[in-house]
């Protein structure tokens, strides 16, 4: 949450959220973040889907807008299962894309899409989740080749990568990486700075990365040094 947020919520003064935040933070209940905080979950405790879901949408809805901008009509895609990459999936009912979701949710999302091409890959649903994983996500996506790789990391730092709570999901995310032209990750800033239990890749490996104004802006720095292209969504 923001501090204007918990101002709001509460109607503390500003300086009063920011000592709470701070107090929090030394006692490791938190994470303190540009303008805010985020909840200091440990690295292989995977918050619930229907959480996830209500935390930061309006970054999430805007970073999806920047995606979709990258897109072009003919490509092919695959598109990861993360709460943003569903936001994606709903700007995408009038493209003329091929896209491959590993997702149920998404895949409901685009079953009615008149131009867009689905392809279903195998494997397991997860429960509560319905991400798809395991050999056979794993089998479907080695078969195909795509243009670009839109993916929703659960964490994401410098040191740590781009990181996953569950082993199978990162599984999939790493093959999705391996069989894609051109990456795309979209991460908003509560999930900078942070790690879960899966390793996926370095955090320089994607080409692009869409967050918004509340990741850290030296490590959007750093990463622009290294070559990838930071996207800031408005």
């Amino acid at each position: 949450m923001s501090v204007q947020e918990l101002v709001e919520a509460t109607e503390a003064s500003d300086m009063t959220v920011r000592r709470d935040l701070d107090f929090l933070a030394a006692q490791g209940v938190l994470k303190r973040i540009h303008g805010g905080a985020v909840s200091a979950m440990p690295t292989g405790v995977e918050p619930p889907y229907s959480l996830r879901a209500q935390a930061a949408v309006a970054a999430k809805q805007a970073i999806a807008a920047a995606a979709v901008e990258h897109l072009h009509d003919g490509e092919t895609i695959v598109l990861d299962s993360g709460t943003t990459a569903l936001e994606v999936a709903k700007l995408l009912h009038d493209r003329a894309l091929t896209v491959m979701p590993l997702s149920l949710r998404i895949a409901q999302e685009l079953a009615d899409a008149p131009r867009i091409r689905l392809l279903m890959p195998g494997g397991e649903a997860r429960r509560g989740e319905l991400s798809l994983v395991g050999p056979l996500t794993v089998a479907s996506l080695r078969a195909l080749r795509f243009d670009l790789a839109v993916l929703s990391p659960c964490a994401f730092s410098l040191d740590a990568g781009l990181t996953a709570f569950d082993l199978g999901d990162a599984e999939v995310k790493l093959e999705a990486l391996a069989v894609s032209t051109r990456s795309m990750v979209l991460a908003d800033g509560a999930k900078w700075d942070r790690a879960a239990l899966a390793y996926v890749c370095p955090a320089d490996r994607p080409d692009l990365i869409i967050t918004d104004s509340t990741a850290p802006e030296d490590q959007r720095t750093m990463l622009a040094q290294r070559g990838v292209l930071v996207e800031v969504a408005s």
